[in-house]
């Protein structure tokens, strides 16, 4: 039976699931890791987006739940005696320069490190790329079923808490729900932090794949950063943090029985996929069409009369 082949980087040949033309196995073509095309991936990662963002804008801003579930998040982390993000939002403005740079960071960070991070996977882990995609799409994807069953403002939006605003108060940007962009979009997504989601998606990615010392160490650093600048900006609770790595978990449980492997684990390069008739001839990892024989192996009409194995 004709299969295919996927080259890693050490140009060992690791067989992927076959794919025949009676369509027998064509359910699982979709599953075979392939090469991805730039202009699909960025019309694809464009579009969802954009959907992402209408859905969750879309989303009824119900203020009074809203609040209510912020009371009842503050009272649970009190209650965990763990309820710090008063005195860190009051402790991190207190430094100017501290505090506008985690404004700046907090607007900038969350979308131009995950498009880094996609474009180092496209460019130099193609094989690995759709399903590390893959983990992103699903988590952002059931992050929106929080955002709609379970409304919830942010801390700085809380009455009588004495949370601070730091963008307003140093009238820097950094949150869709501050300023004139409170208007556009919706104040009350807060559970589960996408900033945290997304941020942890990098640095696990980071981790598992980069060689380097000092990049799985920065892969490690990026949402431990991401944390504390959320709470510090009092744009997230700490719970709101740990709907985003449940989230996380689902979209890599998602990735894991669509491709029937964990993200890291494929092979790092792929080849163009082949249908291969049934009965016929295979590839090899030369490309040839030698069937099961070694490469270099000669055939009988190849071999010279009276020669011997």
């Amino acid at each position: 039976m004709g299969e295919t082949t996927v080259k890693s980087l050490d140009d060992r040949t690791t067989p992927s699931p076959p794919i025949v033309a009676d369509g027998r196995f064509a359910r699982l073509r979709a599953r075979v890791p392939r090469r991805p095309t730039i202009w699909f991936e960025i019309a694809l990662i464009a579009v969802s987006y954009w959907v992402y963002s209408l859905i969750r804008n879309a989303v009824p801003e119900q203020k009074t739940q809203a609040l209510q579930n912020a009371d009842w998040i503050l009272r649970a982390e009190e209650s965990l005696g763990l309820a710090f993000e008063h005195a860190v939002n009051h402790a991190v403005n207190s430094v100017t320069w501290l505090i506008v740079s985690m404004n700046y960071y907090y607007a900038t960070l969350h979308f131009v490190v995950t498009i880094g991070v996609l474009v180092w996977l496209y460019r130099w882990q193609p094989g690995r790329y759709a399903a590390f995609r893959t983990v992103l799409f699903a988590t952002t994807g059931v992050a929106l079923v929080g955002y709609y069953l379970y409304p919830l403002a942010p801390p700085r939006l809380m009455t009588g808490q004495g949370f601070i605003d730091t963008v307003l108060v140093h009238e820097t940007w950094g949150s869709m729900a501050s300023g004139n962009l409170k208007h556009v979009s919706n104040q009350y997504a807060a559970m589960p932090s996408m900033h945290i989601g997304w941020s942890l998606w990098c640095g696990v990615t980071i981790f598992l794949l980069a060689k380097a010392p000092w990049a799985k160490i920065l892969g490690l650093l990026y949402p431990t950063v991401t944390l504390v600048v959320i709470v510090a900006t009092a744009n997230h609770f700490w719970l709101d943090a740990v709907g985003g790595v449940i989230c996380l978990a689902f979209g890599f449980l998602v990735s894991y029985f669509w491709y029937g492997s964990r993200p890291h684990r494929l092979p790092k390069l792929v080849e163009p996929a082949v249908t291969v008739a049934r009965g016929g001839p295979r590839p090899t990892p030369e490309g040839g069409e030698h069937g099961d024989r070694g490469a270099g192996e000669d055939t009988d009409a190849e071999r010279p009369v009276g020669s011997r194995r």
